[in-house]
């Protein structure tokens, strides 16, 4: 007996869970979707979970940010227990409960890892930063930005083992000083871009280091750095031609002695020049500004 039209339609109607999971669902679809998604997908039934959790084992980035504003501890265990590919990794907003005992089961099997955020978390040790060290030798990124409890033994740990390092910011790492930062300029010659900013402990000697061990260097940002004078800002002007951008706002030391030479190669400065920041204080003053050629 034939099969009616309905019938015959049911029952060649397909289900997404049909199609090639590896090949099909992993590999064209499932990138699609953000890790809030994910999460909230897995949940449907245990074969997309098991679907997910494959996903999850060839994971390449982990940003908390995709994952919503309060990722649960239990479901950052979840997601990260299998990775073994991570390339990218970012946690800045699980600052409130990352210890060591989540972070470093992760670090330790994503041995690919080029970039690492660990901004703001206050509840590490120095013993993540060793472990960072350790396991990623090709760490190219790396924000340490108020992590109050990166010390100078950590720091040459990863000087150490991360040749390779372009991009660090070490922001409040308020136990560091220059003998620290030195050593990392001698072993880390490809930094481009880095930031000792508030850290009252940093003097000339540490950017004088940096200037003429890191010849790449692009971006520096040294503010609050209340010790730094004129004459590390001549030597980064001699030795770091291809400097695009300093920062030195409240380094009350620092001036237009020095840095008059980096204007004139349109090196981005954050202070105005003296005569700029007096038109703007007029202004404000008095509600306008005379017109000076500036370029006189």
């Amino acid at each position: 007996m034939d099969q009616k039209p309905e019938e015959s339609t049911q029952s060649h109607r397909c289900q997404l869970l049909d199609l090639p999971w590896e090949d099909v669902l992993v590999t064209h679809v499932l990138h699609h979707l953000s890790l809030r998604e994910l999460l909230l997908l897995q949940r449907v039934s245990k074969s997309f979970q098991a679907l997910i959790q494959l996903y999850l084992t060839n994971l390449r980035t982990f940003d908390q940010e995709q994952t919503g504003p309060v990722l649960p501890k239990p479901a950052f265990s979840s997601i990260l227990r299998n990775t073994q590919l991570l390339h990218h990794f970012s946690v800045s907003h699980c600052s409130d409960w990352l210890t060591d005992s989540e972070l470093l089961p992760v670090i330790g099997q994503n041995q690919n890892i080029v970039s690492v955020n660990l901004h703001g978390c206050a509840h590490l040790s120095r013993q993540a930063l060793i472990c960072i060290s350790l396991s990623c030798p090709r760490l190219q990124k790396l924000c340490l930005a108020h992590c109050e409890w990166v010390d100078g033994l950590a720091l040459r740990s990863l000087a150490d083992h991360c040749p390779e390092l372009m991009v660090l910011d070490l922001t409040a790492c308020r136990q560091l000083r220059d003998q620290a930062i030195g050593y990392l300029a001698g072993k880390c010659p490809k930094l481009s871009e880095i930031s000792v900013a508030v850290n009252a402990n940093i003097t000339d000697a540490a950017v004088e280091e940096v200037a003429k061990k890191c010849p790449q260097l692009e971006n520096l940002d040294l503010t609050g750095c209340l010790r730094v004078r004129n004459d590390s800002i001549r030597t980064l002007a001699e030795y770091c031609p291809k400097l695009q951008s300093l920062k030195v706002n409240h380094c009350h030391n620092v001036n237009e002695s020095s840095l008059g030479v980096l204007r004139r190669r349109n090196v981005q400065i954050d202070v105005e020049p003296p005569l700029q920041r007096a038109l703007v204080l007029l202004q404000d003053i008095v509600g306008f500004a005379p017109f000076i050629n500036l370029q006189i």
